[in-house]
Parts: C-alpha cells; sequence; structure tokens
C-alpha cells in the first residue's frame, strides 16, 4: 500500500514539473477551417466558366482571400526608445559676526576680541539615461480567420518549435489590406495593422525520465 501511494506520489511531482503550454494574449482562434461552399445550381451554357463553381480567375495568382487561406508573413519588427533628465541644484550661504566697539570711560574706543564668520555650501546633481531596442525578425505562416466587410483579412497562426526538453512558441494576428499581399502570398509585419507577437518558450521535462529518476531514489532510500 506504501509502495502504491508513494508511486502516485511520484508521478503527481513529475507532471507538475513538466511545463504547460504558455498563456497568449491573442484574443482569437489561431486556425480555422475553410467554409464547405456548395456550388450554386445554374444552368449549363456550355462556357468553360461557370458561376458559383470556380471562384478564381484562371490566369491570377492565389492570393489568400478566403476564410481559411493560407499567408506568409514576414515578420520584421524593430523598436527603441531612449530618454534622458537632468537636474541640479546649488545653494550657498556665508554668515560673519565681530564684537562691536565699545567706548571707555576715557572716552577710547576699544574692540572687542571676540568674533565669528561661517559659510555654507550645498550643490546636487542627478542624472539619468536610459535606452532600449528590441528586434524580431523571422516568417510564419497564418491563416485567414475572418474576411471584413471592406476586404480586409483578419488573420492568425501559430508556430510550435520542439527541441529535446525545450519549446518554443510564436504566434501572430493582425489585420491584412489584401492590396499589400505580394504576387508570391506573402506580406510585411509592418504593413499589418492591430499586430499582436507572441514569442515565448516553456521547458517540458519527459515524465517517464523524471518518473525513473525519483523511483531509484525512493527504491534507494525508503523501506517498501
Amino acid at each position: 500500500m506504501d509502495k502504491a501511494i508513494n508511486i502516485m506520489w511520484i508521478a503527481a511531482l513529475a507532471a507538475s514539473l513538466t511545463a504547460c503550454v504558455p498563456s497568449t494574449g491573442i484574443q482569437q482562434p489561431l486556425s480555422v477551417r475553410p467554409i464547405v461552399k456548395s456550388a450554386a445550381a445554374t444552368e449549363s451554357n456550355g462556357a468553360i466558366y461557370q458561376a458559383g463553381v470556380n471562384e478564381r480567375p484562371m490566369f491570377e495568382d492565389r492570393r489568400a482571400r478566403n476564410i481559411g487561406d493560407v499567408l506568409v508573413i514576414n515578420i520584421v519588427e524593430t523598436t527603441s526608445a531612449s530618454g534622458k533628465g537632468a537636474r541640479t541644484e546649488d545653494n550657498s550661504g556665508s554668515i560673519a559676526l565681530t564684537t562691536p566697539l565699545v567706548t571707555g570711560a576715557n572716552g577710547a574706543t576699544v574692540q572687542g576680541s571676540f568674533g565669528a564668520a561661517g559659510s555654507s555650501s550645498v550643490k546636487s546633481a542627478s542624472k539619468s539615461d536610459s535606452s532600449g531596442s528590441n528586434t524580431f525578425s523571422g516568417s510564419i505562416t497564418v491563416t485567414v480567420t475572418e474576411v471584413l466587410a471592406n476586404g480586409n483579412l483578419r488573420v492568425a497562426g501559430e508556430k510550435q518549435v520542439a527541441i529535446r526538453y525545450a519549446q518554443e512558441y510564436v504566434r501572430f494576428s493582425g489585420t491584412v489590406n489584401p492590396s499589400t499581399i505580394s504576387s508570391s502570398n506573402t506580406v510585411q509585419s509592418t504593413q499589418v495593422a492591430d499586430v499582436q507577437v507572441e514569442y515565448k518558450g516553456a521547458t517540458n521535462l519527459d515524465t517517464a525520465s523524471v518518473t525513473t529518476m525519483f523511483n531509484r531514489i525512493f527504491m534507494s532510500v525508503l523501506p517498501f
């Protein structure tokens, strides 16, 4: 019984060490399926083109235009900011005290021997200088998730790369003007409105490896 409880505890601990998928601030689906369109019932007129059957012109490139179409985004985001500030304060003062002249009984004046003098000066200065820059470059293929009333395309996508125990997530969303899409079905991220770009990572420990490691430890230490 104790052995079973310990094994369950080890499994729970190993599961807790397994990384979860990083959260996202993108509030829309990252991928959608294309809408199935039924062919419109038309009367055959013997022509090659039939309305409602083939909506893409024969000699036009296949740029993204419908829900479910894919589009390549070239991410070329660069941001920089800097700020400077300075402040200087200078205060000074002085004071001097001397004993006044004293007139004696015979009319002679006597200079007192007491005297005091002092001065003070305070000077302070502060200076701040801050700057920052970020560069994000790469490419990601996104999916058209919505076609707006004016023809603009809402796009979103996610890329996951796993190398051993580390996983990287790149997410993108924004609004694309179809006129900015090149003939190769690509668009620069600087031409996309309402851009949200995320790059997050997670470390994922193999549950089986962790369980085996803890199992060896407890087998050698705890009596069963």
